[in-house]
């Protein structure tokens, strides 16, 4: 049966193996037929089980993706099919013949997207289409297809060949399509769950911009949406308001609450050792393996230019006359553009999860140091938590790229050297050979970086917290003239942070020497031996090669960064779970909670105590400390609502530590500490928030204005604010900088008296002032009416607050040492350290108590004059906003960095650069009259000088190569010490003012962020900018001299371009600055919350300060994705223009092939380097908007 049936489908074909291949019956019957048939029957499978089951069309409109997926794809499926059947009927009219197998192939291909367009017009068809096996059958099925487009490459059909190579496209496109919609939907589903998980609504969540999230189809391709952002640019200086809107899913809300939901999951079932790095993928796998598929694609489409570049070359040689020319030139010119809209879409959607990712990275580290204790905090210095924020982010942020790369570019290099394989045979394991033996190298000057890198954080880490100090305590240094020796005492760290940074330097050296020399030592090796074996060159083979060459370049030179970024991120990833994985503070916030104690016998004894300490033994350790120092030792009291307690003893007896335990900022080792945690506290250095008086007020809370006015009154505030520029609406600088010590303290006390908690603790508050006004805070604000009935715990030594209070408690080297009533304490042994001078001053203070009175209540008719002139927009600043420079980056800006570097360095840098491009540019050449002289038969000279002279270009160009990657270490490293140690002397030097009227969360950007870029992004930007630059000249130049044509374009080219690059780079410069400016307020957030992070969580404010930042990442993630976006546009249309000038090379070959040109056989071949300029002017203009 089976041979009947082929011999009647198959008359003129084997039926399974034609001695080189699979036959095209065998190939059409099985890939093809076959394949369509199975298609048709599950489609039709799933279509009727779903019709059958009574599943409901989805109530909501479908999205754009779905209109494409469900309609567009479709019917381009079905134009295809109709082309390939004109095609069959074409060769049937003019007396070819046509055998049943192909009717078979193409037929069904018709059928199979019949059936699709109309199950895609049913009801139902969001649920068949979306099944995932469906989607996994069609990827098998481009699979099969990509094995017919290989047959009809190998037979030599060039309008078949096209056409089943969008076949094969259309397949992954709608695959991909497919994968990501059912994705989607399960994404949708889930995170619904999660949301009521972390209580938050899902509407209140999306509050992105619908505009953004309801663009047209072309819009989105072509990055329309920020063309009035880029008309803004050339017009103005950018503002936060011009801007693009963020899409409801990338809302930083949204994000952080996908993210733990899945960390939360992760904790909860491995609580031991927990994987930062699954809850990552959790929240963002599926998206991201969606974009693989994509990129699937996008990599195969990158083979297609070399294989029709072979196809061409044939043709040009042959001399055809037919039209077969003209579609390879135009189909070559439209796989780039096709290409272009691939890879700027990848880039675009990438980029996006990855600005999802880092908001919730970074919103989650802010939230843990909400949460977590001081105690548990402290294995964990200030400088690397903030480390964890700018550094460990990013590279964590940066394995989007580098996890689709490891599988993506040994796929790229396989592809290449296969298809290397079908071009020069086995000579190509010469080259292998080559990439082989780097392997062991890269492998181990990896691990050396890894370890440098492991080591060079560790030091930055030190330096940025020594940074931290230096600037916190600042005008102690300034005062008693320390700066220069605590400088020096930074720069040691610094030195060292250098010595591992010129380690990871050196080695990145050798890297780019050894990548940058693959391909041309490829090369050499390949053809080398290929003519050795006794084949003969020929300009088809040579330029096939290069392109193949060429397209090796970016994975080969790619591979071993990525190794890096995986290490990087990797030991981030670790960092980060450690830091995440600490114990939060989860004493219970209510009463109701509280076990009654066993001194306590009834339940009104339990209603009347506020704080209850049974047993407790604290310390200052983390819960990870084997052996932890206990500070306080079986403290046992217990404290009664509305009762005033007054803690004393001597300095380190642990007054401050009694409070702490009281607020869960210590660790409980034993025993139990129960608390009602409505709580207000002032800590022994009063925290000041960065805003206005009133913001410091009221931190959070409404607005009341005769409570506010006799806080203002109880604590002798009303003067202060009288004599200030904008009254209780002038700025204060970060941590009260612009304020005495007693203002600060009366500004903390305010606080607490406003909010009229149930208790109030405040940490020796009355030493920051003098006796006068200690009196008046102790009996109006402590004792007065605000209050009354409130629980009050005052660590001090004052003497008149020490008899007023209802009971004292004695510490005494962790322990309470006494408890009782004032009255019986002149037998303690408190009396032998009171300060003498209290008990003199008793009777002073009554003296001017009236005084004070008199004085504050001149001031009661300011403040209600205040109150209606005082509104929340006339606030006046004492604090400089930051500033930003308008217009294009100055020359003088590019000249300081060429000094830091040494101007010697820089010309040498620039020579090796271009030197090293014409060696390259000789080395193309050479082949290209290698291969017309072999062409013309005219052998003048034997192979081996040929082969020498090759040799002797490879020879030149490794050396250029290794000199230029040598000079941009060094130059790098220069740059980098001289800069540090430039801003460390101006920053040192700087007068008191600066740092009142700076907010340290800035001065430490640009000593961390804006330095790392410096240290090690700068000098690899301007690496590649430098190689892409001259690569993109010598691109140019060759074009030039091959083919005069190509100057008719040059000139339109070069208008249009320097168009779309001003247009470009005005609104990319204010973009970055916006960026640095955007990030600035989010360090200098994160660096006052870690400073107030006890009194935050006493107060019960951490909602607020989340919102507060959360504002603050979304005009910085409102910058990145204009930056982005722009960027792409630009990207997208430089890439149009490259594919053009490849179809008009393309074409004036052809043109040329047919004697109206005078062009030779090997200049064809040269249009190899059209496909260089695709990539090599985007990588140029994109780095160019880096550093403008």
């Amino acid at each position: 049966m089976a041979d009947w049936f082929f011999h009647h489908v198959c008359p003129h074909s084997p039926y399974v193996w034609n001695g080189h291949r699979f036959s095209g019956c065998f190939i059409n019957i099985t890939f093809a037929f076959g394949v369509n048939v199975l298609t048709i029957i599950v489609t039709a499978l799933l279509g009727l089980t779903r019709k059958i089951g009574g599943r409901r069309r989805r109530n909501f409109q479908r999205s754009l993706l779905e209109k494409i997926f469900l309609h567009f794809l479709p019917a381009i499926g079905l134009c295809l099919s109709l082309f390939d059947m004109v095609f069959l009927l074409r060769k049937l009219f003019t007396g070819d013949v046509v055998e049943y197998h192909e009717w078979l192939s193409t037929s069904s291909l018709l059928a199979v997207w019949i059936f699709t367009t109309i199950f895609a017009n049913c009801s139902n068809s969001e649920h068949i289409f979306n099944n995932k096996m469906l989607c996994l059958w069609w990827i098998v099925r481009a699979i099969f297809g990509i094995f017919i487009f290989v047959s009809t490459y190998a037979d030599f059909e060039i309008f078949r060949t096209v056409n089943n190579s969008f076949v094969v496209l259309l397949d992954i496109m709608f695959c991909t399509s497919a994968f990501i919609i059912s994705s989607e939907h399960a994404k949708s589903s889930s995170m619904e769950d999660s949301l009521l998980y972390v209580n938050v609504d899902l509407e209140d969540c999306h509050v992105g911009n619908d505009k953004e999230d309801k663009q047209s189809c072309w819009n989105l391709l072509t990055f329309n949406s920020v063309t009035s952002v880029m008309d803004d640019g050339v017009k103005k200086q950018l503002n936060f308001e011009d801007l693009l809107q963020l899409p409801s899913e990338m809302d930083p809300s949204f994000c952080h609450n996908k993210l733990l939901f899945c960390w939360k999951d992760q904790y909860s079932r491995n609580c031991l050792n927990p994987s930062f790095f699954w809850a990552i993928c959790c929240a963002y796998g599926w998206s991201y393996v969606s974009l693989g598929l994509l990129k699937v694609l996008n990599d195969c489409i990158s083979f297609v230019g070399p294989m029709l570049l072979n196809r061409l070359i044939h043709y040009l040689q042959q001399g055809s006359g037919t039209t077969d020319g003209y579609v390879l030139a135009i189909s070559l010119g439209l796989t780039s553009i096709f290409k272009s809209f691939l890879d700027t879409q990848y880039t675009f959607h990438l980029s996006k999860l990855k600005l999802k990712l880092r908001s919730s990275i970074m919103t989650i580290i802010y939230q843990k140091c909400l949460s977590i204790s001081i105690a548990e905090r402290s294995q964990f210095s200030s400088g690397e938590i903030q480390t964890f924020m700018s550094v460990d982010t990013d590279r964590t942020v940066n394995l989007c790229n580098s996890f689709h790369d490891m599988w993506s570019l040994p796929l790229q290099i396989g592809v290449a050297l296969y298809l290397l394989y079908t071009q020069v045979k086995f000579a190509f394991l010469s080259g292998i050979a080559i990439t082989i033996l780097l392997i062991p190298v890269n492998k181990w000057i990896s691990e050396l970086i890894a370890r440098a890198t492991e080591e060079m954080m560790k030091q930055k880490d030190e330096r940025i917290r020594r940074t931290g100090e230096i600037l916190t305590h600042i005008y102690t240094l300034k005062t008693h003239g320390w700066e220069v020796l605590f400088c020096d005492w930074l720069k040691k760290t610094r030195s060292q942070e250098v010595s591992y940074l010129s380690t990871r330097k050196y080695l990145d050296a050798w890297c780019v020497f050894f990548w940058a020399t693959t391909p041309t030592l490829f090369s050499l090796f390949t053809f080398g031996l290929f003519t050795l074996m006794g084949y003969q060159l020929d300009a088809a083979t040579v330029f096939t090669c290069l392109a193949l060459f060429n397209t090796l370049i970016s994975p080969l030179n790619s591979f071993p960064w990525v190794i890096n970024g995986m290490i990087d991120a990797v030991i981030s990833l670790r960092r980060l779970t450690r830091f995440l994985s600490c114990i939060e503070n989860n004493i219970e916030p209510d009463r109701a909670n509280i076990s009654p104690s066993p001194t306590i016998n009834n339940d009104q004894e339990v209603q009347d105590t506020a704080v209850f300490m049974s047993n407790a033994c604290c310390s200052w350790s983390s819960s990870k400390e084997v052996e932890p120092n206990i500070l306080l030792n079986n403290l046992t009291l217990e404290i009664y609502k509305g009762s005033f307690v007054a803690v004393i003893g001597e300095v380190g007896s642990g007054k401050t530590s009694l409070l702490s335990a009281i607020l869960g900022e210590m660790q409980l080792l034993h025993g139990s500490v129960h608390a009602n945690r409505s709580i207000a506290y002032v800590s022994q250095v009063p925290w000041i928030l960065s805003g206005t008086i009133r913001d410091n007020i009221l931190f959070g809370k409404g607005y009341d204005s005769q409570r506010y006015q006799d806080t203002l009154w109880a604590c002798a505030l009303d003067i202060d604010i009288s004599l200030m520029p904008g009254g209780d609406m002038a700025h204060i600088g970060e941590r009260g900088v612009n304020l005495s010590g007693g203002q600060r303290a009366r500004l903390a006390m305010a606080r607490a008296l406003y909010h009229g908690l149930d208790i109030i603790m405040l940490d020796d508050v009355l030493s920051a002032v003098d006796a006068q006004v200690a009196d008046w805070i102790l009996h109006h604000a402590i004792l007065g009416s605000l209050a009354q009935k409130r629980t009050r715990i005052l660590s001090t030594h004052n003497h008149q607050a020490i008899y007023s209070a209802d009971m004292v408690i004695v510490m005494d080297r962790g322990k309470v040492k006494w408890i009782g009533n004032p009255a019986n304490l002149s037998g303690s042994s408190y009396v032998t350290f009171t300060p003498l001078n209290e008990l003199d001053s008793t009777q002073c203070i009554q003296r001017q108590d009236c005084q004070v009175i008199e004085r504050t209540e001149t001031c009661k008719p300011f403040l209600d004059e205040k109150e209606d002139t005082n509104a929340p927009n006339e606030v006046t600043e004492t604090v400089d906003g930051e500033m930003r420079n308008e217009g294009r980056v100055q020359l003088s800006v590019y000249k300081n960095y060429a000094a830091f570097c040494g101007w010697f360095i820089a010309i040498i840098i620039c020579i090796s650069a271009f030197l090293m491009q014409a060696s390259r540019n000789g080395n193309d050449l050479w082949l290209s009259f290698w291969v017309d002289t072999t062409g013309r038969s005219q052998m003048d000279s034997s192979t081996t000088f040929y082969l020498v002279t090759l040799c002797i270009f490879c020879i030149i160009n490794s050396f250029f190569t290794l000199l230029r990657a040598f000079s941009f270490a060094f130059g790098g490293l220069q740059a980098a010490v001289k800069v540090h140690d430039t801003l460390l002397n101006k920053l040192i030097h700087a007068r008191i003012q600066f740092f009142y009227q700076t907010p340290g969360g800035r001065i430490l950007n640009r000593l961390s962020s804006d330095l790392y870029t410096i240290d090690d992004s700068l000098p690899f930007i301007l690496n590649i900018l430098l190689a892409n630059f001259v690569g993109l000249l010598g691109i140019a130049v060759v074009l030039s001299y091959v083919q005069v044509f190509f100057l008719l374009l040059l000139l339109p080219f070069w208008y249009v371009y320097s168009k779309l690059q001003f247009f470009y780079r005005a609104t990319a410069r204010e973009l970055r600055r916006l960026d640095s400016v955007s990030r600035s307020p989010i360090y200098s957030s994160f660096t006052e919350t870690l400073d107030g992070s006890a009194t935050i969580r006493a107060f019960k404010c951490e909602d607020f300060f989340f919102t507060r930042f959360t504002k603050h990442i979304i005009l910085y993630q409102q910058t990145s994705y204009s930056e982005i976006t722009a960027s792409l546009w630009l990207s997208l249309r430089l890439q149009l223009l490259a594919g053009l000038i490849i179809s008009f090379i393309a074409v004036m070959a052809v043109i040329g092939s047919l004697g109206h040109l005078p062009l030779n056989i090997g200049t064809p071949g040269l249009v190899v380097s059209g496909l260089k300029i695709n990539k090599n002017k985007n990588k140029t203009l994109k780095r160019l908007g880096v550093l403008i």
